[in-house]
C-alpha cells in the first residue's frame, strides 16, 4: 500500500456518462519473486478485485469511474478505499460495515509452474452484508454504465442476490451493463449455488459481455463442439445472441503459453449483426516475453474495450486498445493496470523499446 498522492489525470474524451463498477475488493498477499507461499516470512500486500481493477484502469484512462463495494470499518478497509481513490476513482459509493477484510494469496508461477490462488474471503464484510447494504435504484442514479462480473455471485447467497438485483435495477433504469464472466469455480464449490441460473440472469441484462464459449456453454447448458476454436466462439456467440436479446457485443482474449513468462495474447469481438449474423472483429496477437504478472490482465482488457465503447470508437479501435492495455498490464506487479490512455496508445504503435527521453 502506498502514500496518498493525487492521481495524474488522463485525457478527456467525448463520452457516454459516468461508469459504476460493483464488486468485492480484496487484499492480495504474494511471496517474494519466484518463491512459494511462506517459503520465507515476507509477503507483499496489494489491493485488488476484478471490478476494482476495471474502475482504476478506467479512471487512469480519463473516464469518470466510481467503485461500489462493502468494506470493513477498520484500518484495512479504509486503506483499501484510499488506494482506489488515489488513482482517481470516485469512492463515495463505498459502504463501510462491521466485519473482516476479504483476502487472497497468490503464488506467482515460474517456468513450467503455474500460478496458484488461495482465497480467504468467507465471512468478509462484503460477503455477509452486500445484499442489504444498498438501495439499488439510488446507487445507480446518474450513471450511464454499470460494470459487474461473475465473481460477485460466486461469493455466496448474498452476493448472488445482490448481483441479480443490481443488474435488474439497472435494466429498469436504462443503465447500460457490461458483464465479465470471470467464472470462479473454487468459490462456487464452497456453497450450494446455481451458477448457470444466476449468471444467466446477469447476462440477460448485459449489452456487452466479456466471455467465451465456455462461459456460454455453462449458462446455456449446451456444448459447442467444433475442432476450430474460432468456429466454437461463433457458434456460442450466435446462441448467446439468440438467448439474450439485449446482448450486442461479446469479446474475449485468446492466450497461447510457451511458459509462465512467455505468452502470446490476441483478442476478438463478436457483434450482433442487423440481420442476425455474427460479425467478427479480430486484433492481432502481441507476443510477451518475461511476463511480470498476468493477474488482472483480463480486467485490463475489459476496461480498455469498455473505455473505447464509452468513447464512441469503432469496434476495431476499442478492441485494439483493450488488447494493448492487457499487454501493458503483464509488465507490472499487482492487480491494477496503472497506464494512461496515452501510454496505451503508444503501446499500440511501433515505436520500439528504446528508452523514452
Amino acid at each position: 500500500m502506498s502514500d496518498d498522492h493525487p492521481a495524474a489525470p488522463g485525457p478527456q474524451t467525448a463520452n457516454g456518462g459516468k461508469l459504476l463498477c460493483f464488486g468485492e475488493m480484496l487484499l492480495r498477499f504474494s511471496p517474494n519473486q519466484n518463491e512459494l507461499l511462506l517459503q520465507s516470512p515476507a509477503l507483499t500486500v496489494r489491493p485488488g478485485g476484478a471490478e476494482a481493477n476495471v474502475a482504476v484502469a478506467l479512471a487512469r484512462f480519463g473516464a469518470p469511474a466510481a467503485m461500489a463495494t462493502v468494506l470493513p470499518d477498520n484500518a484495512l478497509g479504509q486503506a483499501t478505499r484510499d488506494e482506489v481513490r488515489r488513482y482517481g476513482v470516485d469512492a463515495s459509493p463505498i459502504v463501510f460495515s462491521p466485519g473482516r477484510m476479504g483476502l487472497y494469496f497468490l503464488t506467482p508461477g515460474a517456468v513450467r509452474r503455474p500460478s496458484e490462488v488461495l482465497y480467504d474471503r468467507a465471512g468478509s464484510a462484503f460477503v455477509e452484508r452486500v445484499a442489504d447494504a444498498f438501495d439499488w435504484d439510488a446507487l445507480l442514479d446518474g450513471y450511464e454504465w454499470l460494470h459487474v462480473s461473475g465473481v460477485t455471485p460466486a461469493t455466496g447467497p448474498n452476493g448472488s442476490r445482490a448481483a441479480v438485483e443490481l443488474v435488474e435495477a439497472a435494466v429498469r433504469k436504462g443503465v447500460r451493463i457490461s458483464y465479465d464472466g470471470n467464472f470462479r469455480g473454487k468459490l462456487w464449490e464452497q456453497w450450494n449455488g446455481d451458477p448457470p441460473g444466476t449468471l444467466g440472469r446477469m447476462l440477460a441484462g448485459a449489452e456487452v459481455a466479456f466471455a467465451d464459449d465456455r462461459d456460454f456453454a455453462l449458462v446455456l447448458g449446451r456444448r459447442f463442439d467444433h475442432a476450430d476454436p474460432g468456429a466454437r466462439r461463433r457458434l456460442a456467440a450466435a446462441a448467446a445472441f439468440e438467448a439474450f436479446p439485449r446482448l450486442q457485443r461479446i469479446s474475449c482474449t485468446l492466450r497461447v503459453q510457451e511458459s509462465v513468462a512467455d505468452q502470446a495474447l490476441s483478442a476478438v469481438m463478436l457483434t450482433r449483426g442487423a440481420n442476425g449474423e455474427v460479425i467478427e472483429t479480430a486484433a492481432e496477437a502481441i507476443h510477451m516475453t518475461g511476463v511480470v504478472d498476468r493477474v488482472g490482465g483480463g480486467d485490463a482488457f475489459a476496461s480498455g474495450v469498455l473505455f473505447g465503447l464509452w468513447s464512441g470508437w469503432s469496434d476495431q479501435e476499442a478492441l485494439d486498445f483493450g488488447l494493448a492495455a492487457a499487454g501493458l498490464k503483464h509488465s507490472v506487479p499487482g492487480d491494477f493496470n496503472l497506464f494512461t490512455a496515452a501510454e496505451v496508445r503508444a503501446a499500440m504503435g511501433d515505436g520500439g523499446f528504446d528508452i523514452r527521453r
